[in-house]
């Protein structure tokens, strides 16, 4: 394993490890916060407020015993607020021109917190394709086996993932989309894996779109590949030393059938480290 990231607030900037213990929940702290529009009645990242993109995060003490977090977030203009601090959803609200509060993840019982709002505009469709990015002749987004509960919940009750847990990207992606783009900035950051698994320097394939379904060691840890993960225009989006890029997304969606990397869920928990030997069990059940 060649990279491990963890992102304390959804959608902001996050912070690489070098070592963890990977849980039910994925990384300790790992969208551990999130916002909440209040105008649209639900929880929001950077595919509605890109902004946010540009405001980074870091965990200052990892879960208590009482899974409790506390993080510290940079804004763009490089101020430095705690997540518990009173006048953070203030700034936050500055920042991306709605008003906005900030939670920590609740749970899973609180229906409420994680219930879909209301579209922002009429067409539930163009609304869509907007979020996702979507030229008007490109495929419209698939959503095949992502948890049926999404219908009702902007995120699986108790997190704030947006499908699974855990998310896997491998160099040998990376390298394809570098060779479809080669004027652009292929950056690990703008697709936000938690594990970035390095392939054969000579391997250039989005090979991992046919792990989904096997399963994955990760140092002491198994994750169940789920699903490819599907993109939307986030990667495209200005980041801290990346500029606008749409020609990412055009790629992804014509040539890897709208996919970069895969999401997972936690077969067996266990410490992960960079450096970690990443095997790929056989369909026969051999590894």
């Amino acid at each position: 394993m060649a990279e491990l990231w963890r992102y304390p607030v959804k959608s902001m900037a996050g912070e690489r490890l070098e070592r963890a213990v990977l849980g039910r929940l994925g990384l300790p702290g790992d969208r551990a916060f999130a916002l909440r529009d209040e105008i649209a009645g639900e929880i929001r990242g950077a595919r509605n407020h890109p902004v946010l993109l540009l405001c980074s995060a870091r965990l200052v003490r990892e879960p208590d015993a009482a899974g409790e977090e506390r993080a510290e977030i940079v804004l763009p203009d490089g101020d430095r607020l705690a997540s518990d601090d009173p006048a953070l959803a203030e700034r936050l609200s500055a920042l991306v021109g709605r008003p906005v509060t900030f939670h920590a993840r609740r749970p899973a019982e609180d229906r409420a917190h994680y219930r879909r709002g209301k579209f922002d505009g009429p067409d539930p469709v163009a609304e869509i394709r907007r979020l996702m990015g979507r030229l008007d002749d490109e495929p419209f987004p698939h959503f095949t086996g992502f948890p049926r509960e999404l219908a009702e919940f902007v995120s699986p009750p108790g997190t704030y993932f947006d499908a699974f847990p855990v998310h896997v990207l491998t160099s040998a992606s990376l390298a394809a989309l570098r060779d479809l783009c080669p004027g652009s900035d292929v950056d690990v950051r703008r697709f936000r894996p938690n594990f970035l698994v390095e392939l054969d320097e000579a391997k250039r394939d989005f090979v991992e779109a046919g792990w989904c379904g096997r399963r994955l060691r990760i140092g002491e840890a198994w994750i169940d590949v789920e699903i490819p993960a599907i993109r939307c225009g986030i990667p495209t989006r200005p980041q801290a030393g990346l500029a606008k890029d749409p020609s990412l997304l055009r790629a992804i969606v014509r040539h890897a059938d709208q996919n970069l990397g895969v999401y997972g869920s936690v077969h067996s928990s266990g410490a992960v480290g960079v450096g970690d030997p990443v095997e790929i069990e056989e369909p026969s059940g051999g590894s």
